[in-house]
C-alpha cells in the first residue's frame, strides 16, 4: 500500500481530531487514581468525546477478522503492553502504572495518542521505565523530519532505551494516520540509522514506543486483543501523531 500524503488542509483537519484526543486526556487526568476502575475511565472518555462531536475510534474496530474491540480506550496496566480492554471490575491500585491509548474520529479524520500514568507512589524501577518511555517518544519525534529516514527514528529510540537497560517491543509499530487508523507507513521503534524510506512533507504518522523493563518478547492473550510482556515485566508507552510539513514537524495530539 502506498503512503497517502496529506495536504495542508487535511493536516488541519487531523489537527482538530488530535486536539480532541488531548482534551480527552485533560478530562481524564483527575480520575486516573487509585480506586477507580478502568471501566469507569472508559465511560468518562466516551462521554467526553461524544459531548464535543467526536466518536471513539477503537470501539467496534475489528481488523483482520478479530472480534470487535468492545471499548472506547485501550488500557495497559503493569505488564500489559497494548490493547488491554477496560473492565468495571479492574481497579487501579497504588504503585500501578497504566497506559491509556485514545483514538477519536472527528469529521472523518483520526486522532491517536497514548500516555502512561503512575498511580500514587511507584517504585523507582517503574518510575525510571515510565520516564524512559516518555523520553523515547521525544527522541523519536526529534528524528522525524523531512530528508531523514524512517530507520533514524527507530535507531535513536532503541539506542537510548537499551543504554538504560530496557528493551523495545518489535512486533507493534507506529503507523500512518488519516481517514483510517492504520495507514502506511509502518514506523518501527528499533532499527538501523540511515535505512528505510526517506521522510517527506505530507506524511502523517504515529510514533509510539513500547518499552519493557525485561525482554522485548510479547504474548497475546485469549481475548484476541490484550498483549502482555512474555516474561511478566512491566511495560510503558507514550504516543503522539505527528505531521511532516514544509515548515517543519508538527505534533498534532497536543492541546
Amino acid at each position: 500500500m502506498a503512503i497517502i500524503l496529506k495536504s495542508p488542509e487535511e493536516i488541519a483537519q487531523l489537527r482538530e481530531a488530535g486536539r480532541i484526543v488531548a482534551q480527552t486526556y485533560e478530562h481524564l487526568n483527575e480520575y486516573v487514581v487509585a480506586g477507580v476502575t478502568t471501566g469507569e475511565l472508559d465511560r468518562r472518555a466516551e462521554e467526553f468525546m461524544r459531548s464535543v462531536g467526536a466518536r471513539p475510534m477503537y470501539k467496534g474496530y475489528a481488523p483482520g477478522g478479530r472480534s470487535p474491540f468492545p471499548a472506547t480506550i485501550c488500557v495497559a496496566v503493569n505488564d500489559v503492553i497494548v490493547h488491554g480492554i477496560p473492565d468495571r471490575k479492574q481497579y487501579l491500585r497504588e504503585g500501578d502504572i497504566v497506559g491509556i491509548d485514545i483514538g477519536v474520529v472527528y469529521n472523518g479524520w483520526i486522532g491517536d495518542a497514548c500516555r502512561t500514568y503512575t498511580i500514587g507512589k511507584v517504585d523507582a524501577p517503574s518510575r525510571r521505565l515510565v520516564d524512559t518511555a516518555e523520553h523515547c517518544l521525544q527522541i523519536g519525534i526529534e528524528q522525524a523530519y523531512s530528508g531523514n529516514r524512517i530507520g533514524d527514528i527507530g535507531s535513536a529510540i532503541q539506542t537510548y532505551a537499551e543504554a538504560r537497560g530496557f528493551s523495545v517491543v518489535r512486533e507493534y509499530c507506529g503507523h500512518g494516520v488519516g481517514r483510517a487508523l492504520w495507514e502506511e507507513p509502518s514506523v518501527p521503534h528499533h532499527g538501523r540509522a540511515g535505512t528505510g524510506f526517506k521522510l517527506r512533507p505530507g506524511m502523517v504518522f504515529t510514533i509510539e514506543p513500547m518499552i519493557n523493563a525485561g525482554g522485548y518478547e510479547t504474548k497475546l492473550l485469549a481475548d484476541g486483543w490484550t498483549v502482555v510482556t512474555a516474561d511478566g515485566s512491566r511495560s510503558a508507552q507514550f504516543e503522539h501523531t505527528i505531521a511532516l510539513t514544509v515548515d517543519g514537524t508538527r505534533v498534532l495530539t497536543v492541546p
